[in-house]
């Protein structure tokens, strides 16, 4: 019987030893605290906006990337940028078509270590019905009591995704490059 034992139980403790089989941490994004945004331009001037809806499933530690995940959604209607006439713009079908495409998507396939507490999140962003690959530049910062913040910023091509196509295609009159950024407090689950 004890060889038996043994030999089930020196696997388990030879697994359960290797280096990178410790998970990453699963978080709760404090939405009240958070933000997720962007920036572009609109005749040469920038301009920001953000969403007031989103959703994030966030698998975090940047000394084991391999576990690490985002899983996020935006509710594409909630934008806002403070010009009532670009804010009624945006969930028309010429830029995020919300009727038809409601939400986006990101969802991470991996992660590359930068340095300290920075690392590189890649994955795809699936907006009006169209996938890119997105990377992600993400600083991690631990806070006392097991949470964190976490800053993430990445840059997309607009036109990639059919976002302002038609007469707004024009990128002397809206830039191109639309820069994502987010800002999040994070608790422990």
């Amino acid at each position: 019987m004890t060889t038996t034992v043994t030999r089930h139980l020196i696997p388990l403790l030879f697994c359960l030893a290797l280096p990178g089989t410790a998970a990453a941490a699963d978080y709760r994004v404090q939405q009240d605290q958070s933000r997720l945004g962007f920036s572009a331009t609109f005749q040469g001037a920038s301009f920001q906006g953000s969403f007031s809806q989103w959703h994030a499933d966030i698998r975090f530690d940047p000394t084991h990337l391999g576990t690490s995940k985002f899983d996020v959604s935006v509710d594409t209607t909630s934008a806002a940028t403070g010009d009532s006439d670009r804010d009624g713009a945006l969930p028309g079908a010429d830029f995020f078509n919300a009727t038809k495409y409601p939400q986006a998507h990101y969802l991470t396939t991996g992660f590359m270590r930068l340095d300290g507490n920075r690392a590189i999140a890649r994955g795809n962003l699936t907006l009006r019905g169209v996938s890119h690959p997105l990377n992600l530049t993400v600083t991690f910062t631990p806070q006392p009591g097991g949470g964190a913040l976490m800053d993430v910023t990445g840059t997309l091509k607009r036109l990639d995704y059919g976002v302002g196509g038609g007469e707004y295609a024009d990128t002397s009159v809206i830039g191109n490059d639309v820069t994502v950024n987010a800002h999040l407090v994070l608790a422990p689950k």
